[in-house]
C-alpha cells in the first residue's frame, strides 16, 4: 500500500492578514470581503476575534467546516478549491505555495 501523496497542481487564492491590511479592507479581494459580510455561524464567515479585542480591531478568526479558526498576524486566508476558506502561516505558505503570474 502506497503512504506518500503529492498535491495536485492548484490555484488557489490568498490573502495575507497585516495589522494595516486588517485595519484598512480597501486592497481586500472579493471573495474575503464576501466572507466578511457573512453572518458570524455562517460557515466561511470571517470577523473579528472579540475575544482578544472587544473594540473589534483585532485579529481575524473565520468559521470553518472544522470550527472557528483563528487568524494571526502575517497569516494568510486562503479560498481553497471548494471555495472554502483557511487560515495559513507564513512560513507553511511559503513552503507550499508559489506566486502565479
Amino acid at each position: 500500500m502506497n503512504y506518500k501523496f503529492r498535491k495536485k497542481p492548484v490555484v488557489i487564492e490568498a490573502f495575507q492578514i497585516t495589522k494595516a491590511t486588517r485595519l484598512d479592507n480597501k486592497d481586500w479581494p472579493e471573495w474575503l470581503n464576501k466572507a466578511w459580510n457573512l453572518h458570524v455561524k455562517d460557515v466561511g464567515a470571517v470577523y473579528p476575534n472579540a475575544a482578544t479585542n472587544p473594540a473589534g480591531t483585532g485579529q481575524l478568526v473565520i468559521n470553518t467546516l472544522e470550527g472557528i479558526m483563528t487568524v494571526g498576524w502575517d497569516d494568510y486566508i486562503i479560498q481553497g478549491v471548494a471555495g472554502e476558506l483557511y487560515a495559513c502561516k507564513p512560513d507553511i505558505f511559503k513552503k507550499t505555495y508559489e506566486e502565479v503570474t
